[in-house]
């Protein structure tokens, strides 16, 4: 026998008898009845106790409300390709696709999402023009994400139901923050140190 043809057989014997696969329980939660102002409360709630700042206003405000979100924040601003000329803020600049390095030197970024689950104060960016692309959501320093009631759900199979797979996928919830070696929290250190939400709604 081989050395090859012995470690096969030890492999053989720890693996045991094949037995067939075990059927996955599919009986948990995938829809959420609240009504949409209730989720909307939900989403605040969850995105501020992540602190992130969460800045609501009615649909035709979005612009304004970008722009006072952003006062007082020096520097650039870089904006994914897809966002709507009304959300801008004045000088805003578009991203060309530049290389990703470049985006360091933006104080923030504003984009949109693509979904938004309420129970669990997450926003996913999927890459398309609105959302723009992964770089541009990770390397400023702060991050102004707009969100539309339209696109709040309440569960993680709701979200993740309208979602591509094969795209890829942003989950965002809260600031970019992590522990050091003395449980200090640290934020800032994989991705934007301040998160701001528009939330527009009716």
């Amino acid at each position: 026998m081989s050395a090859r043809d012995d470690v096969l057989a030890r492999i053989r014997t720890a693996l045991g008898t094949q037995q067939p696969p075990t059927e996955v329980a599919r009986d948990y939660r995938t829809t959420d009845d609240r009504p949409l102002p209730e989720l909307l409360d939900v989403l605040t709630d969850r995105l501020e106790d992540y602190q992130a700042t969460v800045h609501r206003c009615a649909p035709d405000a979005i612009g304004p409300t970008v722009t006072a979100a952003l006062h007082g924040i020096p520097g650039d601003v870089v904006v994914a390709p897809g966002v709507p000329a009304q959300w801008r803020p004045a000088g805003a600049i578009e991203d060309d696709g530049r290389p990703a390095v470049d985006l360091t030197a933006f104080a923030a970024t504003l984009t949109g999402v693509t979904v938004a689950v309420a129970e669990t104060g997450t926003l996913v960016l999927d890459a398309s023009p609105i959302c723009g692309r992964r770089a541009l959501s990770l390397l400023p320093d702060v991050l102004v994400c707009v969100v539309t009631a339209d696109q709040v759900v309440g569960s993680v199979p709701e979200g993740l139901a309208r979602l591509d797979p094969l795209r890829p996928l942003t989950m965002i919830s809260g600031p970019s923050a992590t522990s050091d070696i003395e449980l200090q929290r640290v934020e800032g250190v994989h991705g934007p140190r301040t998160l701001l939400v528009v939330l527009a709604s009716d």
